[in-house]
C-alpha cells in the first residue's frame, strides 16, 4: 500500500470529491482517480458512492478513513521524533473557536505558518465540538471549561466570564437577584449549555430556558445585546459592551468557575512536534 494513495483518499474523503481533491493536491483528476482506483482493488473494497454531486463515503469508506487518517498521524509523528533537523514539515490540521477575536488568533496561526515554511496550515473555524478523531484534525483550541474527555489537553490561558443582560431587557423583565429568580427569567444559551455557579462555598448546576438556542457564541451575544434574555459570556467578549452601558452585569453576587484557552488532542503514543509549535506560539501571545 502507497502512502501517497492513502494521502489521496483522505483528501478527496475530506473535501467530497475527486476534483476538489486533486485541487488540494495539485494533481490532474486522471491521477487521482487511479489512485482511488488502485487502494480499491488492493483492498477489495469500495470506498465511495461517486454522485453528481461528488463522491460520498462508503461505510467500509468511512472505516477506512478513521484507520487512514490514524496511520498518517502516526508516521508523521514517528518521523519528527528521529528527525535531526528543527523544520516543520507536512500539515498541521486545527479545529478554532469562532466565538474568540478570530483576528488574534489569525495572526498566530501567519505567524506560525512563517516561522515553518514548509508546514501546511489546514484550520477549521467552528463553534461546535469537532470529533477530533473522526474528522482527522490533529489539534483543536477550545474555550471554556473542557468536558471529560481521552483528549489530552494544555491550558494557554485563564479568563472570567459573567452574567449579563442588557438594560432594555432589565426594565421589561426586572433584575434577577437569586438563583430562584431565573425561572421567570428568558436565557440565550449554547445548545446544551449547563450553567455551574458559585454561591460562595456552594456549587449549583443550572440547566437555563428560554427561547434562543445557538451553537454560536456570537449568535448569543447579539440575541443579549437585543433584549432577548440574560447569559454567561467571557470577558473578552463583553467587555466593550460593559463599558458603553448596553449590557448589564446582573447576579454579581454569584459566580462563574474560571474559564480557559486550551489545546488539545487525540491521545498518541509519540509527542506531535507540530502541535507543540502551536502551543508555545500560543503562549507566547496569550500565555498567563
Amino acid at each position: 500500500m502507497n502512502i501517497e494513495d492513502l494521502h489521496t483518499f483522505i483528501e478527496v474523503a475530506d473535501t467530497g470529491g475527486v476534483a476538489s481533491g486533486a485541487r488540494r493536491l495539485g494533481l490532474s483528476k486522471s491521477i487521482v482517480s487511479r489512485r482511488l482506483a488502485k487502494l480499491e482493488e488492493e483492498l477489495g473494497a469500495q470506498f465511495f458512492s461517486r454522485t453528481t454531486r461528488g463522491s460520498v463515503l462508503t461505510e467500509a469508506g468511512s472505516i477506512f478513513r478513521e484507520h487512514a487518517v490514524r496511520v498518517i498521524a502516526e508516521l508523521d509523528a514517528a518521523q519528527e521524533a528521529i528527525s535531526t533537523e528543527n523544520a516543520l514539515m507536512g500539515r498541521l490540521r486545527i479545529a478554532a473557536p469562532l466565538s474568540f477575536d478570530n483576528a488574534q488568533l489569525a495572526t498566530v496561526f501567519a505567524e506560525l505558518a512563517k516561522r515553518y515554511p514548509l508546514l501546511e496550515l489546514d484550520i477549521s473555524y467552528s463553534d461546535r465540538f469537532v470529533d477530533l478523531v473522526e474528522e482527522g484534525f490533529d489539534c483543536a483550541v477550545r474555550l471554556g471549561i473542557l468536558p471529560d474527555s481521552s483528549l489530552i489537553a494544555r491550558r494557554i490561558y485563564s479568563f472570567k466570564a459573567n452574567f449579563v443582560a442588557s438594560a432594555d431587557y432589565l426594565k421589561v423583565h426586572g433584575v434577577p437577584k437569586t438563583l430562584d429568580d431565573l425561572a421567570h427569567h428568558q436565557a440565550v444559551i449554547r445548545k446544551g449549555e449547563v450553567w455551574r455557579i458559585f454561591d460562595g462555598d456552594k456549587v449549583t448546576n443550572v440547566r437555563p430556558r428560554g427561547r434562543f438556542t445557538s451553537d454560536s457564541t456570537e449568535a448569543v451575544l447579539a440575541a443579549v445585546l437585543a433584549g432577548i434574555g440574560i447569559t454567561g459570556l467571557p470577558d473578552f467578549l463583553i467587555n466593550k459592551h460593559l463599558d458603553s452601558g448596553k449590557l448589564v452585569p446582573i447576579l454579581t453576587n454569584y459566580q462563574i468557575p474560571e474559564l480557559g484557552m486550551y489545546v488539545v488532542r487525540p491521545p498518541s503514543s509519540f509527542p506531535n512536534r507540530k502541535v507543540r509549535a502551536l502551543i508555545e506560539i500560543l503562549i507566547e501571545y496569550f500565555g498567563d
